[in-house]
């Protein structure tokens, strides 16, 4: 006989000395404790259980995870260069423009596309860009008068900037791009007779759009019906495309559709590691 058995016994001989009605009452707390404790007993050992084992992996080894999708900008109908949408997925992709509008100069395909906070395209038209072949832009150009500023310093620098609506010097309302160096996005304007700003925009080649100072010339309609509605009581980033060097030593960027990339963001960490004119 095992001992809890015993010890219940003998509480039940020691119950059966009592008056009758005692009796019945501790007769019934035994019992009560008996089938309480049968209960308590299969939960007891349920949690004491062992989990299931995770699958054995050996040091240093890495789990294969389903490669999260890449999210991308969003051109529509829109024909885009391929360094444009490279850029603009990885704006998206990186939130390099940190929630806010932003807008992206091709300089090559004399081109401007501007995107709202999420990469849905907005609008995109041509545009004139400075004479010269540049990714610079020469120290204190901004301070300089237009007549002393030579045809080889008259580059649109490349760079990502942090751009705002206000007005020239005319209280023309502009798109500044780069205020000290005096960058700025704007209307076409009507420039001397022999530049012929407004013809070089409506040719659908790019290799005529290089005329002005270094500022950013756009279509009228374009700038009031979408340049200035994108920027009105926000900043934006603008991102000007380089001509002499690549994208990624310029902004940092990747290709975000790049098959190797994915591939290598498809998998975990290693078992055991901590995861301007």
């Amino acid at each position: 006989m095992k001992k809890p058995e015993r010890k219940f016994r003998a509480a039940l001989h020691q119950v059966s000395r009592l008056p009758p009605f005692v009796a019945f009452l501790a007769r019934s707390v035994l019992l009560g404790a008996v089938a309480a404790s049968a209960l308590m007993l299969p939960a007891a050992a349920s949690a004491n259980s062992p989990l299931p084992n995770a699958p054995d992996l050996a040091p240093g080894q890495t789990q294969t995870v389903p490669a999260q999708p890449a999210r991308l900008a969003n051109f529509g109908t829109e024909v885009f260069s391929t360094e444009s949408r490279k850029l603009a997925d990885w704006v998206v992709d990186s939130a390099d423009n940190g929630k806010l509008p932003f807008m992206i100069i091709d300089k090559v395909q004399a081109r401007v596309y501007m995107f709202d906070a999420q990469g849905q395209l907005r609008g995109a038209a041509s545009a004139l860009l400075g004479l010269a072949v540049g990714d610079h832009t020469v120290p204190g150009i901004g301070q300089r008068k237009l007549s002393s500023i030579l045809p080889a310093e008259r580059t649109t620098p490349a760079g990502r900037f942090v751009a705002s609506l206000d007005k020239d010097i005319k209280g023309e309302e502009v798109l500044w791009v780069d205020y000290d160096s005096a960058l700025s996005l704007h209307r076409v304007v009507k420039g001397q007779a022999s530049e012929r700003r407004a013809e070089r925009l409506a040719t659908p080649s790019p290799l005529d759009n290089r005329i002005s100072f270094g500022c950013i010339n756009v279509p009228v309609k374009f700038y009031e019906n979408v340049v200035s509605p994108s920027f009105t009581g926000t900043n934006g980033i603008v991102y000007i495309l380089p001509e002499t060097r690549s994208a990624r030593e310029v902004f940092g960027s990747y290709d975000v559709q790049d098959p190797s990339r994915q591939q290598t963001s498809a998998r975990a960490a290693p078992v055991g590691a901590s995861g301007t004119r």
